[in-house]
């Protein structure tokens, strides 16, 4: 279990921010697009430590996180026992260009949910790992 930060939720250490990563298929990419920060939805798999998601040819997403910094964000709540955890990365999103790569990138099983064609891959090489998690709500407080 990790300290609390000033908001009494627990700070999550690197190995339970991508053991908790791992359990979800869903997390949010944040990047800059027209100067402004714009967010979308993404499927995904690790592969070690990076975040690979998938995207379609000449997509605002493919363009804007070309060598950009960007943030990449997961999370599970429960609201009925009011826990929950959000883990937060931020690095350089890259084009997975190789077609060695690419061919080993495909045999991890991403297959994108959104309808379309999305042939291209992109990696988030996270250089910050943040993980926090509210803790269970103890009786009468």
């Amino acid at each position: 279990m990790g300290d609390a930060d000033s908001a009494g939720l627990e700070r999550l250490d690197r190995g339970t921010c991508y053991a908790l990563l791992r359990s979800v298929p869903i997390g949010r990419i944040v990047f800059t697009e027209g100067a402004l920060p714009a967010i979308q939805p993404v499927n995904f798999v690790l592969d070690g430590d990076d975040v690979i998601i998938r995207t379609g040819m000449g997509s605002k997403l493919a363009a804007a996180t070309r060598s950009a910094v960007v943030a990449f964000e997961a999370d599970r709540f429960d609201e009925d026992s009011l826990t929950g955890w959000s883990v937060v990365l931020v690095g350089r999103a890259e084009a997975v260009t190789g077609e060695q790569e690419r061919t080993r990138l495909a045999a991890l099983g991403l297959t994108p949910w959104a309808p379309g064609e999305r042939p291209h891959y992109i990696r988030v090489r996270p250089e910050i790992v943040r993980g926090r998690r509210v803790p269970p709500q103890r009786a009468g407080g």
